[in-house]
């Protein structure tokens, strides 16, 4: 088993805040909120192994159900340095942003959804980035 991405959550969810100074945003439209990026490796056992259907069936019952308001799923090429043994691996990946109002139980729905991926297709990790931002939805 290896790391599935390219990256490993760099930020903490449950730490970010998005802007809420007074004019933090700069369109008038906008609001303060978060936004959440999942890098998923598709590789098992270093063979190309996570089926497009099984992608899709994974999106609809893990992604969806967390995150009904919406998220973008976008074809990635990962590469990741495997920290024992030095060795780099390039994988076929998918990278799914979600940008959501954040609070209640935005952290636990993140880990939730890490921790079904890993699970069900025997990886080590899921890259999660966190970031405050300003958004009109």
């Amino acid at each position: 088993m290896r790391p599935a991405l390219l990256l490993m959550g760099a930020l903490g969810v449950a730490g970010c805040g998005a802007p809420t100074a007074p004019g933090a945003c700069i369109l008038p439209a906008q609001k303060p909120m978060v936004e959440v990026d999942f890098y998923f490796g598709r590789d098992i056992a270093g063979h190309p192994g996570v089926t497009d259907a099984a992608w899709a069936d994974f999106a609809a019952t893990q992604i969806a159900p967390r995150f009904a308001d919406g998220f973008t799923v976008l074809d990635a090429a990962g590469q990741w340095r495997d920290p024992r043994s030095g060795t780099v691996t390039r994988e076929a990946s998918k990278l799914v942003r979600v940008v959501t109002p954040g609070g209640g139980n935005l952290s636990a729905r993140v880990e939730a959804v890490s921790l079904a991926y890993r699970q069900r297709f025997h990886q080590e990790a899921v890259g999660i980035v966190s970031a405050p931002v300003c958004a009109a939805l």
